[in-house]
């Protein structure tokens, strides 16, 4: 279904949402509160035109939030978290849908109770180490998870346009709860760029820096990532992030009592082996498609059980689940 999307926050995943969507044949307009990222956005969508209307396939970019939103039954806000709830309230009373793609979704629910919005609360688990518009990537979300949440009050039916969208976009739509998004998030996404940012600064020196290889950059990739924003998301899943951090302190230290005077393989091959399983049998891979009806309960269950969904029209949908 064409929609009228509107992307406030143009850095890498909301340009590579403006990118996407227009790619998919959405009618997209765009902000930034940077003049320089709207002028890039704009060159960018004009392809040149000089009487700075979109060029076929591209998108607007206008001066004002509220000139982008006006008309938008979608508005996708790819905001730093902390401004989520200044963007929210600003678009109290909007008659669209609202989604946002912060890392931590908790917050982002608490912030738009208030606002008054159709807000979903969503999470497209891609990106890259590098940041900006021009970073942006039309291919960015494809076959990658895209989370959308479930809780009381959204309404289901704002949700399943939104899962409509995300999956026009490429991507895998996995349905959750909030809590259950920032658990499973300060795991596999907010812990990892802590460890990466302990494992960068090991290599301080001139002889480490030399010698750093394959296992260092595949290790550290995001630890390039901004200090800022990953102090700004780390923070706003404090509870969560803590939690994943002790479990790992816990596991090295396991790791560390095996290394004692005298050191054992034997105590340490079976350490390694926990998290070599896990990651030989990562990525999941698409097993049986199975049906869902359009309900809370049962679209929670499947995401519950790593699934996602590939097809959401008609009066049932169609999921599939991992092998």
């Amino acid at each position: 279904m064409r929609r009228t999307v509107t992307v406030i926050g143009l850095g890498l995943i909301g340009g590579s949402i403006l990118r996407a969507a227009t790619r998919a044949g959405h009618d997209c307009r765009g902000f930034d509160h940077d003049p320089a990222t709207r002028a890039a956005a704009r060159e960018a969508g004009t392809s040149g035109r000089e009487d700075g209307d979109p060029a076929p396939g591209g998108w607007r970019i206008d001066d004002s939030p509220a000139t982008a939103a006006d008309g938008a039954d979608l508005i996708v806000l790819a905001v730093p978290p902390a401004a989520l709830p200044a963007v929210l309230g600003a678009l109290a009373g909007h008659p669209g849908i609202v989604t946002d793609v912060a890392s931590v979704k908790q917050p982002a629910l608490a912030a738009a109770r208030p606002a008054g919005v159709r807000f979903v609360a969503g999470h497209p688990m891609a990106g890259r180490e590098l940041s900006g518009f021009a970073a942006g990537d039309a291919a960015l979300f494809e076959d990658r998870p895209w989370v959308l949440c479930l809780d009381e009050p959204t309404v289901l039916a704002d949700w399943l346009a939104v899962a409509e969208f995300a999956r026009s976009l490429g991507a895998r739509v996995v349905p959750a709860t909030a809590a259950e998004h920032d658990d499973a998030v300060a795991r596999v996404s907010h812990l990892p760029h802590l460890a990466a940012t302990a494992l960068a600064a090991q290599a301080a020196g001139p002889l480490p820096a030399s010698l750093a290889a394959g296992s260092f950059a595949d290790g550290t990739r995001v630890a390039a990532s901004a200090p800022a924003l990953w102090a700004d998301i780390c923070a706003a899943n404090a509870p969560a992030v803590r939690a994943a951090l002790d479990r790992l302190i816990a596991d090295l230290t396991a790791a560390r009592a095996a290394l004692d005077p005298p050191a054992s393989a034997s105590a340490l091959e079976p350490w390694f082996g926990t998290g070599h399983a896990v990651r030989a049998g990562w990525p999941p891979t698409a097993g049986r498609t199975v049906p869902v009806p359009p309900e809370r309960d049962a679209l929670l269950a499947l995401g519950r059980a790593g699934g996602w969904l590939t097809d959401i029209t008609g009066t049932e949908l169609t999921a599939v689940l991992p092998r």
